[in-house]
Order: structure tokens, then C-alpha cells, then sequence
């Protein structure tokens, strides 16, 4: 397909995608593939879920936009859906992660202006991602995406991930408002900290009065087989970002905040002319809706044991894997060296799937795969690697 108007901001794209139903995707010329990216831990109903199309063409009928001059049912129900199944008090809907992202680096910055600190610095971690806005890019922790942006923003120290003595060392240090953190970090080649990481996060913010805020864009909405990972450890962030699978593919992001957090951004401080969008504040409630009733935390769970059982069984032998990482439908095959032609090898063989930081082959299977569909990914991805 001829794509010349649009920048080459992605470099080659081989496949022309035409139409999708549950796992699966078709291309222009109706070959089918396997998708085990989920339009990268977005689409985690599978595509075209009936129910949400429903919702969609209803409130599409209804009302598409207002903006947010203007108070809104179906907004207010996605904002009391959202804030009830994760904990927190307060939400303001964007239309992005990264501006979800954005909204929580301004919540830390004023939160720590209005306690008169000069500099209000966050720290995160090395090899995390954020999103490609200034903001989100400086606190990246990723050098590499952000060769060609300079100067970027200052008020950002990064450490180590999984190294609480690294950011405790920084409890001194007068200008730290805020850690802002992935439970797993997705972009980074599917990196999963100690069981109690978050714990100690937890306990170090409250000691030094930092925000402890917590970057769910890809592991919420089920994906690590809780409604928000940081649910397995029984705590609660100071402010908590998502988007990716919150409306399983209409254009969405949430930074959801809680008690002392919950005011810091008053009228004139912040704003999106889309964002809280009626048609993807609908889906935003359907979403939630089919994960409760059909009791989908429960099914990521189990598919996700027979996808660890059996990629076990097929990787045992193979000296090409470095290190095999999985958190619920998030699934991470390190290999010895670089592999990213192994994409194009796995589409011709009808899969989806990417690599990630050089060498790290990704699943981010829709999260209503079936063993069935496992056993197709499994025999693929470790054929593939042999």
C-alpha cells in the first residue's frame, strides 16, 4: 500500500491489515495471523468484541463530543467504574499513556512547588518507559529514543529498577517529590521486579513524603491477571496511570489519583479538549463490565500457567534463550543475541508478535486466548527460535 504521505516515523510496515474478529487479524490479501501483540497489550478482548462494538454504535448515535465545558453521564460512569475497580478517588481521562503520563509528572511537580521545593524531581528507573512527549521522554530511562531531542526537562534522576537501596539513597535529598515506576516494565523486554518491590516503594514514599506513582499503561486492565498489578501486593499509589487495554483500542488514558493527591490540580491547571471522549468513556465501562461478569482476572490467570507450562516444556532445550520472563499475558523470551528479523519470519508463518530492547521476544496475547491458540503461539515462537 502506498503510504507516502504519511512520515516515516515507523520504517517499514510489510503487512496491510484489513479486519480483525477475537485473536484474530486478516491482511489486505485475506491471509490470517495469529495475534499475539494485541495491537501491543491494547486490544485485550480480541477484536471487534461484540459487546463493545455495541457500545460504541450506541453512543455514537447518541452524542460523539462536547468537550469538557460540559458534565457528562457517560464520563462520570466510566470515572466511578474505573475508580472502583482500582482503589483510587479521582480520575482525569486523556486521551493517551503518555498524557495519562504527563498529568501524573505535573500532579508530582505541583505537589511538590506548592511545599516550596524549587526543583521537584522524580526519580525513575533505567530502562523504563514512559511515553515520547518531552516530559515522558526525559523520564524514560532509555537513552537511545532520546538521541535528537535535546535539552530535555530537567527535574529527573534515574536508578537502577529493582534496587530499592538506589532510590533510598536519594532520602536526603531535598528536591525528590515523587518515584514513578512500571510493576513490570513492558518496553524494557518484560523485566519483573522482586514479589515485594512495590511494598518497599510503598514504605519509602511514605517515610520521606513522596508520591509513589505507579505507570499501569500496559500491565492494568488484567493483563498481569488482577484489574492493576499493584493489586498482588495489597497496596495503593498516590497516582496510578493506564490506558492500552482500558478501552480495548478506542483512544483513551486515565491518571487516577487518591487523598492527598486528589486536589493538587485545580481549575486552569490542566486540561484536554478530547479527553473523557463520550464514545471511548462508553467503552471504557463495557470493558470493565465484560472483565468482571465473565470473570476474565481468573482466565488470564490460567492461560497464562498453561502459557508458562508449556513454553517450558518447549524451550528446555534450546541454548538460543538467555532468560524466559512472564507476569500474567505479559511474556518475555530473552535470546543470546539480536533478533528482530524473527518478526517477519513470524508473520509469514500467521503470527503477530514483536521484539523488544534488541533481543527480547514479546507476547502480549489478547487476554481471552484460548489453550488451543496457546499451543499455536507455543509451537511457532520455539520453532522460530531453533
Amino acid at each position: 500500500m502506498n503510504t507516502t504521505a504519511l512520515m516515516n516515523t515507523y520504517g517499514q510496515r510489510p503487512l496491510t491489515l484489513e479486519k480483525g474478529a477475537g485473536c484474530f487479524v486478516w491482511d489486505t490479501d485475506g491471509k490470517q495471523y495469529l495475534d499475539a501483540l494485541a495491537g501491543i497489550a491494547v486490544c485485550g478482548l480480541g477484536h471487534c468484541h461484540p459487546t463493545l462494538v455495541s457500545a460504541i454504535t450506541k453512543q455514537a448515535e447518541t452524542l460523539i463530543h462536547t468537550s469538557n465545558l460540559y458534565n457528562l453521564p457517560v464520563q462520570q460512569k466510566a470515572a466511578e467504574d474505573i475508580c472502583r475497580v482500582s482503589g483510587m478517588e479521582k480520575v482525569f481521562f486523556t486521551n493517551s499513556g503518555a498524557e495519562a503520563n504527563e498529568a501524573a509528572i505535573k500532579i508530582a511537580r505541583k505537589y511538590g512547588n506548592d511545599k516550596g521545593v524549587i526543583v521537584p524531581t522524580i526519580i525513575t528507573t533505567a530502562n523504563s518507559f514512559h511515553g515520547r512527549t518531552m516530559a515522558t521522554l526525559t523520564a524514560t530511562g532509555n537513552s537511545k529514543i532520546k538521541q535528537g531531542f535535546a535539552p530535555l526537562l530537567e527535574g529527573f534522576e534515574h536508578v537502577p529498577y529493582n534496587d530499592i537501596e538506589a532510590i533510598s539513597a536519594h532520602s536526603n535529598n531535598p528536591d525528590i517529590v515523587a518515584v514513578m515506576v512500571e510493576p513490570v516494565q513492558g518496553e524494557g523486554g518484560i523485566q519483573i521486579p522482586d514479589s515485594d518491590y512495590l511494598n518497599k516503594l510503598r514504605e519509602l514514599c511514605d517515610n520521606n513524603d513522596w508520591l509513589l506513582i505507579l505507570d499501569e499503561i500496559q500491565t492494568g486492565n488484567a493483563r498481569t491477571g488482577r484489574h492493576f498489578a499493584y493489586q498482588a501486593n495489597n497496596i495503593l499509589p498516590d497516582v496510578l496511570t493506564t490506558a492500552k487495554g482500558l478501552a480495548n483500542g478506542m483512544p483513551i488514558g486515565a491518571c487516577l489519583t487518591r487523598a492527598k493527591t486528589n486536589d493538587v490540580l485545580q481549575p486552569g491547571n490542566h486540561g484536554s479538549t478530547y479527553g473523557g471522549n463520550p464514545v471511548a468513556c462508553a467503552v471504557v465501562s463495557s470493558v470493565i463490565d465484560v472483565i468482571e461478569t465473565t470473570k476474565l482476572c481468573a482466565q488470564v490467570n490460567s492461560i497464562a500457567d498453561y502459557f508458562a507450562k508449556g513454553f517450558e516444556a518447549a524451550l528446555a532445550n534450546k541454548t538460543q534463550v538467555k532468560a524466559y520472563r512472564q507476569k500474567g499475558m505479559m511474556i518475555g523470551i530473552e535470546l543470546n543475541e539480536p533478533c528482530p528479523e524473527l518478526v517477519g519470519l513470524a508473520a509469514k508463518k500467521g503470527l503477530l508478535m514483536n521484539v523488544t530492547a534488541g533481543s527480547v521476544i514479546r507476547l502480549l496475547p489478547p487476554l481471552i486466548m484460548t489453550e488451543a491458540q496457546a499451543d499455536q503461539v507455543i509451537e511457532i515462537v520455539s520453532s522460530l527460535i531453533e
